[in-house]
């Protein structure tokens, strides 16, 4: 049996589900227990729920049992490393996910985000600058973010509704964050988009991070919808600039 309480809902937390409003559950999950605790304290300022897991196997279980709405996670983990986690986890959960690594390798930061890590910090790190991450994640709406059905190119549907993406009749299994990136491709075909209009969309006015956060995810979404860079039926890349969807003919 889990110990789904091993940080105790203090203050803001309590008082919100005294009023009947469920705060934003926040899993910490780290095997260092003063990051834990140093965590911990700045995500109750915000009235966030906040449980923790110190090692993989724990972390997926907590993740499945209690269904948090995101995931601090670190990728050198006990058990099963974070990226693991990563995977394993996206097949039953759309919590968003923001990495922590002590490594500086750029490859570190990729393999994080191609399994499914919305954003990453490497440590050490401000406890300000991850709430406000956290932040931007949560504020992104999980529905509706699109307008009804859109073929915006052959072969390409884009559900809003219902959040569906398929390529040619065939359903496309997108992260959260990589259908808001695509839904804010997809409301003008054909015109360029730049990585600083996707991170006010996507992640929130003034969110700081390096262009290479979008091309990553950018780069994801092209792989899952099976379009080749150098010759893209969707997702064209404009040098220098962004993206654009190519827009439909005839």
């Amino acid at each position: 049996m889990l110990d789904l309480a091993p940080h105790p809902v203090p203050g803001a937390a309590a008082e919100l589900e005294a009023a009947g409003v469920r705060p934003a559950r926040v899993l910490v999950v780290d095997d260092e227990p003063p990051i834990v605790d140093l965590v911990a304290s700045y995500l109750h300022r915000e009235g966030w729920d906040v449980r923790s897991a110190a090692d993989g196997p724990t972390a997926l279980e907590l993740i499945r049992d209690w269904a948090p709405d995101a995931v601090v996670l670190d990728l050198m983990l006990p058990g099963i490393d974070g990226i693991d986690v990563c995977k394993q986890m996206r097949g039953f959960s759309t919590a968003y996910v923001l990495m922590l690594t002590a490594r500086s390798e750029e490859i570190d930061r990729i393999v994080g985000l191609t399994v499914g890590a919305d954003d990453y910090l490497t440590k050490p790190f401000s406890p300000r600058e991850l709430v406000a991450r956290l932040k931007a994640l949560l504020r992104r709406p999980r529905t509706g973010a699109t307008a009804a059905v859109s073929m915006v190119a052959p072969g390409l549907e884009v559900d809003g509704g219902r959040r569906l993406v398929r390529v040619d009749g065939v359903a496309v299994d997108l992260t959260a964050l990589e259908f808001e990136i695509l839904a804010v491709l997809v409301r003008e075909p054909g015109i360029v988009v730049t990585r600083d209009h996707l991170f006010d969309k996507v992640w929130g006015v003034g969110y700081v991070a390096d262009d290479h956060l979008v091309d990553v995810h950018v780069a994801n979404i092209r792989r899952k919808l099976g379009d080749d860079p150098a010759a893209p039926r969707f997702v064209e890349t404009v040098r220098g600039v962004g993206y654009r969807v190519r827009e439909a003919t005839g």
